[in-house]
């Protein structure tokens, strides 16, 4: 028996007589036929639109024309120059103005004043600049103009304090351990070493240490110093303690973080038992 028949629903019927039909192999015997005509003309579709997109690409590029090349010669392009006229600049001439010498007193003898650091009257000052040197020239009515560079004793006159690294020792805002005073209590609560006068046998009483240190513009603390020792090893503690605390909230002078030399006191309390 060839595959039709065997595929032919009255052969399908007798070679599943008293089977389980509904298992799949009963219906897709019997649906055979029909999915590979579905599969065949699914196949010619795809075939037949992939010729047909080939043969129009191949039109649309036959249609396609090229474009003419137009060569442009840069020699027949001339740039238009503009002569710039280059005018000089007008110098002005410099008008000297009359100028007086005015520089603080000094107490000399009448045989050693010298005539440019002579005291001038009301009049002699009456428009002119006030500088440190004396010139001939016309009247004005500003009353100062920059000062020419010049010193007395060595010292220049228009010389200003530098206070970059200045320390100072007293202040608008002094400096401050961070969190303030209770900040400062917590922290000797915590690090001080408060029974090492007893340890050393101390009687009782107050042992106050004076320490003073440099906090700088950051708050960062260096040289630091006790200023007295009560004895018992309260000095070397005071100061170590200080060394190993934080940095400090920096002093502050007109506005600006300033160097500032501060004094803490740290007191060792020994009670009578």
């Amino acid at each position: 028996m060839d595959k039709n028949q065997i595929l032919q629903s009255e052969w399908l019927d007798i070679l599943f007589e008293g089977k389980n039909k509904t298992y799949g192999a009963y219906e897709l015997r019997k649906t055979y036929n029909n999915r590979l005509k579905k599969a065949l003309m699914i196949a010619f579709s795809v075939v037949a639109l992939f010729i047909v997109f080939v043969v129009l690409g191949k039109a649309y590029k036959d249609e396609i024309k090229l474009q003419p090349v137009v060569e442009i010669s840069l020699s027949s392009i001339q740039e238009e120059t503009k002569k710039v006229e280059v005018v000089p600049p007008v110098k002005k001439e410099e008008v000297k103005l009359e100028t007086v010498s005015v520089t603080p007193p000094k107490i000399v003898k009448d045989n050693e004043v010298v005539p440019e650091e002579e005291v001038k009257s009301i009049d002699e000052l009456n428009n002119v600049q006030i500088n440190n040197f004396n010139q001939e020239g016309e009247k004005s009515n500003e009353l100062m103009s920059p000062l020419v560079e010049k010193s007395i004793a060595g010292v220049p006159l228009n010389s200003s304090e530098d206070n970059t690294n200045k320390v100072f020792y007293n202040v608008e805002i002094p400096a401050e351990f961070p969190g303030g005073i209770n900040g400062w209590r917590k922290y000797l609560e915590r690090n001080l070493n408060s029974n090492l006068p007893i340890e050393n046998g101390a009687p009782s009483g107050k042992y106050t240490v004076v320490v003073s240190f440099t906090v700088d513009k950051s708050g960062i603390i260096s040289d630091v110093v006790a200023e007295n020792d009560p004895g018992y090893g309260t000095k070397a503690e005071a100061i170590r303690v200080i060394k190993k605390g934080p940095n400090w909230k920096p002093a502050i002078q007109n506005g600006n973080n300033v160097i500032y030399r501060h004094k803490q006191s740290i007191t060792f309390l020994v009670s009578e038992e």
